[in-house]
């Protein structure tokens, strides 16, 4: 569940996730040896090259209802460098939009600010046991950051970030998730955002508000990081949403290993199923005033009975899968 949780946050507060990983590229350059390796640098040449051979990724569907069409994408909250290149269908589909919904707009500013400042520990929430402190800053050590990175902020949302920093010595940086990649294109194609959530609304479902809970998550959060789940489901995700691999995302409850007792199972209910009603409404209050939506939330939102398309399909849209070119 650990890793479920980071990739969430990742959708939240991504501007905060690019600076930590700033923070985390500079400690690298400096330790090669022991850190995660650092982004090469690309030449216009390179970048040039690069996107003309870019490949479609991830799950895209058609949604069609009162004569319009709008898309909806299952996104992945990290990303590698040749993923910030869009393949020709999602470009397409993109181009045609001219609106781009995503759980949360990450590049605008005050949306950023409010997250910081809600991912901050609350005055009054008791300092974890000496023991939980002390793994959270080896935890910190080990992925290059100052000691001083977190300051302030609240031990669930250290626990979660270094969790998904964990991807970079996979090559998935934070920096070049699609939402990044997505809200990018948008402003460059001046082309309205828009959030299908607020930061309050994510932020109730990643911290528990009840202290023994804190620790409880914290402490299950670094385990799974001190093991090396949390990298390899990382890792596993990635290749699933690259591939475009929808059949063994839906299993995703057998191999994830988060999923282990009642507790476990309301906490993913919580974070997925739960927030797919609202995110589907959202998607098509927008489609109802008339805008062509292209909307991007994460690939786990598309499984299950709760799944975004199924939803859609509830809400009177046709709903066809966007075949990609098989890499």
């Amino acid at each position: 569940m650990a890793w479920r949780r980071a990739l969430a946050a990742l959708a939240l507060v991504g501007g905060m996730w690019a600076v930590v990983d700033a923070r985390a590229q500079s400690a690298a350059a400096a330790d090669a040896g022991s850190c995660p390796p650092a982004v090469p640098a690309l030449t216009g040449e390179q970048m040039n090259a690069a996107a003309r051979r870019a490949l479609d990724r991830g799950f895209l569907w058609r949604l069609s209802k009162d004569g319009r069409t709008a898309w909806l994408f299952g996104t992945i909250h990290v990303g590698r460098l040749e993923w910030i290149f869009l393949g020709p269908q999602l470009r397409a589909a993109l181009t045609a939009a001219d609106t781009v919904a995503l759980e949360i707009d990450v590049s605008d500013p005050a949306i950023a600010q409010q997250a910081a400042e809600l991912s901050r520990a609350p005055a009054d929430l008791p300092p974890l046991p000496a023991a939980l402190r002390d793994r959270l800053a080896r935890q910190v050590a080990a992925a290059c950051l100052p000691a001083q990175a977190f300051d302030g902020q609240h031990p669930v949302m250290q626990a979660m970030t270094l969790t998904a920093l964990a991807g970079r010595w996979d090559g998935l940086e934070a920096p070049f998730a699609q939402e990044v990649v997505l809200s990018s294109f948008a402003k460059s194609q001046g082309k309205p955002l828009v959030s299908l959530e607020s930061v309050a609304l994510q932020m109730s479902v990643l911290i528990p508000s009840d202290a023994a809970k804190v620790v409880e998550l914290t402490d299950h959060t670094l385990a799974q990081l001190e093991q090396g789940k949390s990298r390899s489901m990382l890792a596993r995700l990635a290749r699933i949403w690259e591939l475009g691999l929808l059949d063994e995302l839906s299993q995703y409850e057998r191999w994830c290993d988060c999923v282990q007792d009642d507790d476990d199972r309301a906490q993913l209910k919580q974070l997925n199923d739960d927030r797919n009603p609202q995110l589907a409404a959202g998607i098509d209050a927008l489609h109802a005033q008339g805008k062509t939506v292209f909307a991007a939330v994460g690939a786990l939102h598309m499984v299950g009975e709760q799944g975004l398309p199924k939803l859609m399909r509830q809400l009177g849209y046709t709903v066809e899968r966007v075949a990609f070119t098989p890499q």
